[in-house]
């Protein structure tokens, strides 16, 4: 089974005293990088799984030098021990078994957790210091292409983004080009994408859509109302690409803006969604209000509703760019947009089928923020500067 590029970061980090903690939506991939990291590990070492209560049993105790003991006795070797935990939000009180164990006996932990939103409470800051947090998100574009065998994986880690804007080409984009379809349609979920026949992938996507609502809703007691938050999410589907008006929301569910924002934040902490920062003009700082959604997969994203194909396509290039670094969009008194700034140095506007007028909008409005660089993203291939294609991105 091919391994996810985070794979070959963790394993820089085997010797290192610090807990690997990998975080993600669920069907990502976390519970496979973890059993291929755990074949990596010599002897002794051990697997818990805290979907099985038995396995959160041998870490109820109070007196944690009997936990300590029991776990050494199940390694049986001598030696450094490692323990494996998946799922450990299903447990809270493990973080204090965690920290004695790591600064008493040097056991080396690798964990994951489904939930950013949960495991932010979940640590405690004595916790800092000796932790390394690690979100795995769906599959890129380019490890799309890896697994599908179409590149081979030394591409795909000596992929760079500045190098990509140079090989923007017409070759590249007709060769890619029926992939990149495939992968705006069903998205980036493993299975999905190492499933052949569409039938199945789509039914692998309501799998997935299911999970979420079967085990994440339900381990926070505070949305207890499945009902609305599915409300909202449907609500949502339209809105991609557009900036938020929690009152309006807040009136079409008759919910209280209160609890839209909190439905928000578990989403975004879930990694369902991605709310994108406005701008402001000065660049230096994000405006708190107004942000765009985004579902974090739009094959996803296809499964729970319909949507345009130029939202569909914008949905696609945002999740694209948030793997190179930090990711922004501008609202000029809602004269004038930019649809995405990377590290506050490269601007990119997204089109079907984009213009030289767009370049030249785009490129007026980047000197005017001071941003370097500026490029449109058409689905159609324009051969011209300043435009690129999405699959080389």
């Amino acid at each position: 089974m091919k391994k996810r590029l985070l794979y070959y970061e963790l394993v820089k980090h085997l010797n290192h005293k610090n807990a690997l903690l990998i975080t993600g939506m669920r069907q990502v991939g976390k519970t496979t990088l973890m059993r291929q990291v755990y074949e990596e590990i010599k002897e002794p070492k051990l697997w818990f799984d805290f979907d099985n209560p038995l396995d959160q049993k041998i870490f109820e105790d109070e007196d944690y030098k009997v936990i300590y003991k029991r776990l050494t006795d199940m390694g049986k070797k001598a030696g450094k021990l490692s323990v494996f935990i998946d799922e450990i939000q299903n447990f809270p009180e493990i973080t204090k078994v965690i920290k004695y164990l790591i600064d008493h006996h040097g056991i080396k932990f690798y964990l994951t957790g489904s939930s950013s939103f949960y495991l932010k409470n979940l640590f405690p800051e004595s916790l800092s210091g000796r932790k390394f947090l690690y979100e795995l998100p769906p599959l890129s574009f380019q490890e799309y292409l890896y697994f599908k065998d179409a590149v081979s994986l030394k591409e795909v880690q000596n992929f760079i983004l500045q190098d990509a804007y140079k090989k923007n080409s017409i070759f590249t984009h007709k060769a890619r080009i029926a992939e990149y379809e495939d992968f705006l349609t069903y998205g980036g979920f493993p299975e999905v994408v190492t499933t052949e026949d569409k039938d199945t992938k789509i039914m692998v996507l309501k799998n997935i859509f299911a999970s979420f609502f079967e085990k994440d809703i339900k381990i926070l007691s505070d949305y207890s109302d499945i009902r609305e938050l599915r409300d909202m999410i449907l609500l949502l589907v339209p809105r991609v690409g557009s900036m938020l008006d929690v009152t309006r929301l807040s009136r079409e569910l008759s919910i209280d803006r209160v609890k839209i924002y909190r439905f928000l934040e578990f989403l975004q902490g879930a990694f369902f969604i991605r709310l994108l920062p406005k701008l402001s003009k000065s660049i230096d700082r994000s405006v708190a209000g107004g942000k765009k959604v985004y579902f974090t997969d739009t094959g996803l994203l296809n499964i729970i509703g319909k949507i345009s194909e130029a939202q569909l396509f914008e949905n696609s290039i945002i999740n694209q760019l948030v793997r190179y670094g930090k990711v922004s969009f501008y609202n000029k008194r809602n004269t004038a947009e930019i649809d995405a700034i990377l590290d506050k140095h490269t601007a990119f506007e997204v089109k079907l089928t984009g213009t030289q007028q767009d370049l030249s909008k785009l490129s007026a409005l980047s000197s005017e923020l001071s941003v370097s660089q500026a490029f449109v993203v058409s689905k159609k291939f324009q051969e011209k500067n300043g435009f690129l294609s999405p699959v080389v991105l």
